[in-house]
């Protein structure tokens, strides 16, 4: 017991150094930050970041960032760019160097190759006296007081700080550049996240079955219905309109209010004014309206015109959550 209170002091420990270290970063921020940005915002070439180590990971994490959110970038390892990958930078490219200590041997050797070509250099670095950090056009400050390594050599609230200020950069362009939920779909359009942002209802109903009963049904024609069309729910109409649905509770109800149900119809059982959403809208949003409700199916129209059923199973199996 006492080891695992230790092991969850020392996981504590480690998020608070962590979190107090990127708050550290605010003060940090100031013209130099926001002219890093206004200078990537107005390039008419790509970011490319770079990095070595530890440092080369967040690097290509900041990267897929950019892309994701409307800043075309790339990756170069610092190492393979002075090994032959410096042609990865193009003429109007800004570049992004990553490095706690700003004086790491490749980055000094990198840093008047990228200078030598035109390019604007910006640093994220810990050490702004450093060769980078002297070098740089612009220097982003992720000084933090110690890494969350007790041995404080595991680079860890360092590399934490280098992210956040990436993301501070990308979240920044995301903004001044109008970037929208739209935007963010074609980026995504793969996976749950990119259909929560694209599907829509009629993508999911038009593929399934359509269960609906006259007004005037039987019980029994009811329960057929509901039964071979497997969606535990039939709309009900008259004259070619819905007025109601019968669901899997409504026929239990029945069964259990009534002795005699040779005359029951449809429209006896019906739950009127049913819940309804157009085709148009986003299948989230269906998810969303079923969970205020508390119900699994919504009643899909066009106007006037009975589409189908959308249920809560559909949903989930396309990871709308």
């Amino acid at each position: 017991m006492n080891q695992e209170k230790s092991i969850l002091r020392i996981a504590q420990e480690t998020i608070a150094n962590e979190s107090a270290a990127i708050q550290g970063l605010i003060p940090f921020l100031n013209d130099e930050f926001e002219k890093a940005v206004h200078c990537i915002l107005e390039s008419e070439g790509r970011v490319v970041v770079s990095g070595i180590g530890k440092s080369a990971l967040i690097a290509s994490k900041i990267v897929a960032t950019f892309n994701s959110t409307g800043t075309p970038a790339i990756f170069m390892h610092a190492a393979d760019a002075i090994h032959g990958d410096l042609g990865t930078i193009q003429k109007n490219d800004v570049v992004i160097c990553l490095s706690k200590s700003g004086n790491t041997e490749e980055i000094k050797m990198l840093i008047p190759l990228i200078k030598r070509g035109g390019n604007t250099l910006i640093a994220i670095t810990g050490n702004i006296d450093s060769a980078l950090g002297k070098q740089a056009d612009f220097i982003l400050n992720t000084f933090v007081e110690k890494e969350a390594c007790p041995n404080n050599l595991a680079p860890t609230t360092s590399t934490t700080a280098q992210l956040v200020m990436g993301d501070a950069l990308a979240i920044s362009l995301l903004q001044l550049r109008g970037f929208s939920t739209d935007d963010f779909a074609k980026f995504h359009p793969g996976g749950s996240l990119g259909k929560r942002l694209y599907l829509r209802v009629e993508d999911i109903v038009g593929n399934n079955p359509k269960p609906q009963v006259e007004a005037g049904a039987s019980v029994k024609e009811v329960i057929v219905e509901i039964s071979e069309k497997m969606l535990g729910v039939t709309a009900v109409m008259e004259n070619n309109k819905v007025v109601g649905v019968v669901t899997d509770g409504d026929i239990r109800r029945m069964l259990s209010k009534y002795e005699n149900i040779n005359r029951i119809t449809a429209k006896d059982i019906m739950t009127k004014n049913p819940k309804t959403i157009p085709p148009e809208v986003l299948a989230i949003k269906a998810m969303e309206v079923l969970r205020e409700n508390g119900i699994s199916q919504l009643i899909v129209m066009n106007g006037d015109t009975y589409e189908g059923v959308v249920h809560l199973h559909h949903l989930l199996n396309e990871g709308i959550q």
